[in-house]
């Protein structure tokens, strides 16, 4: 990585963080729902690009199409979309061990249109639905701290993964994929989650019983991030492309910083209601 891409990269960084922890935690509910569907439709018009739709009018029009679907997203069960969205990260680690072999399943463009639907939409009514839960077992605490922790569990996974990348990255863990990824890098993010899962745990005075359940969707959760991270280098390997933009300098599109959130977000929440831990 160059100087000047470093420098980039950090600038935004710097810019892209606070402005994110803000849209948490200083917007009202129905702010923080518009800050957050704005996010989505712009990962949209990026997606349009992956699916092969090249012309910036198709572009605007997918982006569009899946803005009127956020709208009605909203009188859909949580639950439903979210098994949706369970359902289809469990047959992506499928499409993503298998590739090049299976990319015929879901090359064609309105596959690949219908595929970003499926991406996209369930991470928002996630946060949308979990911005005014109740997590049952401490009800006191206010659940933008969970998502809070979504996102640094992801966060760390990816900084985990970098340094043990960098450090012991030889064996790879989708060449066909992601030639930059290592299996050392997995193992590193994973380590890296599960230091913040016990230390959330400690810090929320869970039982142990809880405790254990707490660490173990965070690892599942972990694990899915990763997927989702592969999954979109796996799309743009197939279009041929770097970045699914250039909208954020040195970190190439929105799509690039939020292909681990759209697969951890709505599967952390799945599994908490899977286990009766919000309401």
């Amino acid at each position: 990585m160059g100087l000047v891409v470093l420098k980039q990269r950090i600038i935004t960084a710097l810019i892209l963080a606070p402005l994110v922890l803000a849209g948490i935690f200083l917007l009202e509910p129905v702010l923080f729902n518009w800050f957050f569907a704005f996010i989505v439709i712009l990962g949209a018009w990026e997606w349009a690009n992956l699916s092969g739709f090249l012309t910036q009018p198709k572009r605007i029009i997918y982006a569009l199409i899946l803005s009127g679907l956020l709208y009605l997203e909203q009188s859909v069960s949580t639950s439903w979309v979210l098994h949706l969205s369970v359902m289809w990260w469990v047959i992506a680690s499928l499409f993503v061990l298998t590739y090049p072999a299976t990319k015929s399943y879901w090359s064609p463009v309105w596959v690949r249109g219908l595929i970003g639907v499926i991406v996209l939409l369930p991470m928002w009514k996630a946060l949308v639905f979990i911005r005014t839960a109740t997590f049952i077992p401490m009800p006191e605490m206010n659940s933008l701290w969970l998502i809070f922790y979504m996102m640094l569990v992801v966060w760390g996974a990816d900084t985990g993964a970098y340094f043990a990348g960098k450090t012991w990255g030889k064996k790879k863990l989708a060449p066909n994929v992601s030639p930059g990824k290592s299996w050392a890098g997995a193992w590193g993010g994973v380590t890296a989650t599960m230091v913040i899962a016990f230390t959330a745990s400690l810090l929320m005075n869970l039982s142990y019983i809880q405790s254990t359940k707490f660490i173990a969707i965070t690892l599942i959760t972990a694990v899915v991030s990763i997927i989702g991270d592969l999954t979109e280098s796996m799309f743009k390997r197939h279009r041929e492309i770097k970045d699914s933009s250039q909208l954020l300098p040195g970190h190439g599109g929105v799509l690039d910083r939020i292909d681990s959130l759209v697969a951890a977000i709505p599967v952390f929440v799945f599994l908490l209601l899977y286990l009766g831990w919000v309401a």
